[in-house]
């Protein structure tokens, strides 16, 4: 985690206080279920949660120097906590094994991730919908191939950014679902040493579903797709990020990132404006995507378990949820900000004599009875004037001097009405936004 890229409420999950206190609520709650099954006494399960109430401080320095000795993370936390409780701590941990502390607290992390990760997304799809609105019949040039194509609307460009937004918001709710899953199983996941109702209950309290079957740890295809759904999220915010890099390019410039007062460009050259929130953005999403592999091959354990998946997940849980947070963030802060340039993309419109108009030419001559192969020489051939006259001449123009085509002025001057491309943009915003 590099703290330029975090922020504190997501951070606060992966402290390693926070981690312990999740660890020390899985054993209490287990110990007060096997209480009431009667395996251990009840005074022990009120005894930790009598030591509970009174608010402690966790001692991760003490816990520290106990695992400096122990090599092993959960016993130095529980004695530690033995330490703090007394004798009635003996009865913590009956028939369960690290993993299922480990595993459920990673479960009760990635879940409040995730709570964090669709917060942030509500954020970005609000900002999305009220620029995508502001702009849905604004005028600018579609481009395919980096090439004028045809007119579109720079609201139609934030509606799809919105709609698959909110296809990954759909996808990170049924990860959450996916991940959320509690395991109190036992060594090997047999149950032999401590009843499922344990789990239940600890699932329960914890806001956890059952994991159906572990093999004493939760089958790693959930974290797989956890963070390859991260990973898919962290696709769409570059998607949009290079939009606007590309925009902001300066023989563009249809758009560009907020350039606050007294920010600087560059340190040699003082007009620079550079697209740098945008630039970060692409970065930080290779970084996301950076953590799928390692989680898709953590797959992959030895028979029951392993801990192969161990460091892995120590550096992606934290990292990949931490630096998406961020990312969401800034790309929120990018839309909201984001200055529109709606005369500059009208320029950019017409700047080729109407090139965007070819295809209605096209149809309208094999309309009038000429066949396709000859309506697209004619077409392009004019276009072709055009295109190497860098748009000083008028596609309109030549089309009515050309004796081949049978269009009159008046249906030629028909086919280059811009208003005509726009006549479905409020229906697309009816599928993506519902009714207007």
């Amino acid at each position: 985690m590099v703290p330029r890229y975090a922020r504190p409420a997501m951070t606060a999950i992966w402290e390693p206080e926070a981690r312990f206190r999740i660890w020390f609520e899985i054993e209490a709650h287990a110990t007060e279920a096997l209480a009431e099954l009667g395996v251990v006494p009840k005074s022990a399960a009120d005894a930790l949660w009598a030591w509970w109430a009174t608010n402690p401080a966790i001692d991760v320095a003490a816990i520290d120097a106990i695992e400096a000795v122990t090599k092993h993370d959960v016993i130095a936390f529980l004695t530690w906590v033995a330490e703090q409780v007394g004798d009635e701590a003996r009865f913590m941990h009956q028939g369960m094994t690290s993993s299922d502390v480990l595993d459920t607290c990673l479960a009760v992390q990635l879940a409040r991730a995730s709570d964090l990760l669709l917060a942030d997304l509500d954020a970005l799809l609000a900002a999305l919908r009220t620029r995508a609105m502001e702009h849905r019949h604004t005028p600018t040039i579609g481009r395919s191939h980096g090439i004028h194509a045809e007119p579109t609307t720079f609201g139609l460009k934030l509606a799809q950014a919105y709609a698959e937004f909110d296809r990954c918001r759909a996808r990170l709710v049924a990860a959450r679902a996916d991940i959320a899953t509690c395991a109190i199983s036992g060594a090997v996941g047999t149950f032999a040493n401590i009843d499922p109702r344990v789990e239940a209950h600890v699932a329960a309290k914890l806001g956890l579903s059952v994991e159906p079957v572990s093999t004493q740890v939760i089958p790693r295809d959930r974290h797989a797709m956890f963070f390859a759904t991260l990973g898919v999220i962290a696709s769409s915010i570059e998607r949009l990020a290079t939009e606007v890099r590309h925009l902001q390019r300066t023989e563009v410039l249809e758009a560009e990132e907020y350039f606050s007062p007294g920010q600087k460009g560059s340190s040699a050259m003082p007009h620079k404006r550079n697209p740098v929130l945008t630039e970060n953005l692409t970065g930080l999403a290779r970084m996301v995507r950076g953590y799928v592999t390692p989680a898709l091959e953590n797959v992959a354990l030895w028979h029951e378990r392993d801990i192969s998946h161990s460091s892995v997940e120590r550096y992606i849980g934290p990292d990949a949820t931490i630096t998406l947070d961020f990312a969401l963030g800034r790309l929120t802060g990018v839309v909201e900000k984001l200055v529109v340039y709606p005369e500059r993309m009208q320029r950019n419109l017409d700047r080729m004599g109407g090139l965007v108009h070819s295809q209605r030419v096209l149809l309208a001559l094999t309309q009038a009875g000429v066949s396709r192969e000859d309506a697209y020489r004619l077409v392009q051939r004019n276009a072709m004037k055009v295109w190497e006259s860098d748009g000083a001449l008028s596609l309109l123009e030549l089309l009515k001097a050309d004796p081949e085509v049978t269009l009159s002025d008046a249906e030629l001057e028909d086919k280059f009405d811009l208003g005509y491309h726009f006549a479905q943009v409020d229906t697309i915003f009816e599928r993506v936004f519902g009714e207007l």
